[in-house]
Order: C-alpha cells, then sequence, then structure tokens
C-alpha cells in the first residue's frame, strides 16, 4: 500500500509541470479580418476585408469586427474572429443578426443565420503584410540608442570638400 501512495503523490506532484509545459501558445492577434460573403438571391461571391474596430456593408448587413485572432504557426491553422453583424433596411430600426466568434476551420459552428446572405472567416491579416509582433517605430519617436555591449562599427570615411579655387 505505500508503493501506491508513493507513486500516486508522485503523479499528483508532476502532473502541474506537464500541464505547465503542454498548454498551448497565445493566439496573434491581427487588424483586419478576411471574410467571404454570399448573396443566394444572385449568388454573387464576394472577399470582404474588415478592419477591426471597422465597419463595412454587405448588402443589408453591417459587418462590424471586434477581434481577430490567428494561431502561431506552430499550433494546428486556425483563425476565429468576434464579429457583429446588423441588417439595416430602409424605412426600419436595425436589426442585430449575428454577435459572437466566428471560426475558419469551422465556419457551421457558429454562423449567420440569414435567408439571403451567408458570411463565412476565411483568415485574420494585417493590412501592412506584416506580423503582428512587428511594430513599425513612430515617425517622432527618438533615434534607438546603441547597445553599449554591442562595439559599434566603423563607418566608411567620407572624402574632404576640396577647397574652392582662389
Amino acid at each position: 500500500m505505500n508503493l501506491f501512495r508513493f507513486s500516486l503523490a508522485a503523479a499528483l506532484l508532476a502532473l502541474p509541470v506537464t500541464l505547465a509545459f503542454a498548454s498551448p501558445a497565445a493566439a496573434i492577434p491581427m487588424d483586419t479580418v478576411l471574410l467571404q460573403g454570399l448573396d443566394k438571391i444572385t449568388a454573387r461571391v464576394s472577399q470582404i476585408k474588415v478592419p477591426v474596430g471597422g465597419t463595412v456593408t454587405f448588402g443589408a448587413l453591417q459587418i462590424t469586427a471586434r477581434a481577430c485572432d490567428k494561431h502561431p504557426p506552430e499550433e494546428a491553422p486556425e483563425a476565429a474572429a468576434f464579429l457583429e453583424v446588423l441588417e439595416v433596411k430602409p424605412d426600419e430600426k436595425p436589426v442585430l443578426r449575428f454577435s459572437g466568434w466566428m471560426f475558419a476551420s469551422s465556419p457551421a459552428l457558429s454562423a449567420l443565420e440569414h435567408p439571403v446572405y451567408d458570411l463565412i472567416v476565411l483568415d485574420c491579416v494585417n493590412a501592412d503584410g506584416k506580423p503582428a509582433d512587428e511594430s513599425t517605430p513612430d515617425e517622432g519617436a527618438a533615434p534607438a540608442q546603441p547597445d553599449p555591449a554591442k562595439p559599434e562599427e566603423p563607418k566608411p570615411a567620407q572624402p574632404a570638400p576640396e577647397p574652392a579655387p582662389q
């Protein structure tokens, strides 16, 4: 019985360490949602780019993206977007048709249910084409200070200006 207790205690102590290393990496926030919209009446398929925090109109729908996250490259590919979809008809009050997360890998899991329009998430991207963790320096920011641990590289010598003729 002592061997069983010892084995159980060892397993319980190792469990938090195992779970800590098995945790998934955090999702990468992106700034643009790439959607595919289908107008079922005209059979028109459109690709729609919605900036996070922005609103785009597709037919009678106003699509607002609140968030767009993408899994890091070391995990299974997945893109998810939090969308709010309003249907706006002339002379009528806007009606909220969808509010929630949509997933690129499982479009039917959380879908817009509408008789005329279908929307699915294709991907989450950055508008400038750069990864989310790369930030561009601000225009008014001070220049970067040199790292004291690294020696400065010598600058190429520039020729002295020739004296003007007298």
